[in-house]
């Protein structure tokens, strides 16, 4: 496995994304979207974690110069002006795409981005915003619907989610699958019981603010994208 950190620019703000490639010539891309704390060890983990798998796999920064949160406070101050404006949230995305897309040993015909908790919001919003792509996995992901583009969803979506995140009550599910229903999407939501926000994160454990590692949603919810890879690929 090689890795490596490359550098994109969305107009006059650069982006530093963290890269793992498998030992293979050519191999589909799977880009990362990362929690609201930013590009941090636990998306650089997913990545080499992926490529171990086979897949190319891009840790994106959703912030600029590869910034990261230290603190609640400072991650909220982050995530938020994107929250805010899902337009630039979108170009952001989109920038990673093409910068991914450019990468060696890319198949382009076989791309897919995964996102974490903000991140899911993100892949999402990729999808809403009408690129081609195979697809897109949200991990306990916000649901808060956004414009969908005139060309429509063209990307199959998996949405992974834990039952009892506070951050994702039922009525915004509820509304999420009419909006993609409506959308005509092909799309599919794994609910797993008893599982709280952050369910994949190992570290995550303050059931005061909705989050907590859930060992078996884990293992499950990374095989549900395993076998999301191997049919959309």
């Amino acid at each position: 496995m090689k890795t490596q950190e490359i550098n994109y620019n969305l107009g006059d703000q650069n982006f530093k994304a963290y890269v793992a490639h498998p030992e293979l010539d050519k191999a589909p891309l799977i880009l990362i979207a990362h929690t609201w704390a930013g590009k941090d060890d636990f998306v650089e983990l997913k990545a080499r974690e992926l490529a171990e798998e086979g897949f190319i796999a891009m840790a994106v920064d959703m912030y600029g110069d590869g910034r990261v949160g230290s603190s609640t406070e400072e991650n909220q101050s982050l995530m938020t002006p994107l929250v805010e404006d899902r337009e630039k949230l979108k170009s952001v995305i989109n920038a990673a795409l093409q910068a991914g897309k450019e990468l060696e040993g890319v198949d382009s015909s076989k791309i897919a981005a995964i996102g974490y908790c903000f991140g899911g919001l993100v892949v999402l919003d990729l999808a809403r915003s009408g690129t081609e792509l195979s697809g897109v996995v949200s991990f306990h992901g916000l649901l808060m619907g956004s414009d969908i583009s005139s060309d429509g969803i063209n990307a199959k979506i998996l949405v992974l989610h834990g039952e009892r995140d506070p951050m994702v009550p039922l009525a915004m599910v509820d509304e999420f699958q009419k909006e993609m229903t409506e959308a005509g999407a092909d799309w599919q939501l794994h609910s797993y019981g008893n599982a709280y926000h952050a369910f994949t994160n190992p570290d995550a454990d303050d059931l005061d603010f909705g989050v907590q590692y859930n060992k078996n949603a884990d293992k499950r919810s990374w095989q549900s994208m395993m076998n999301f890879f191997s049919e959309i690929f």
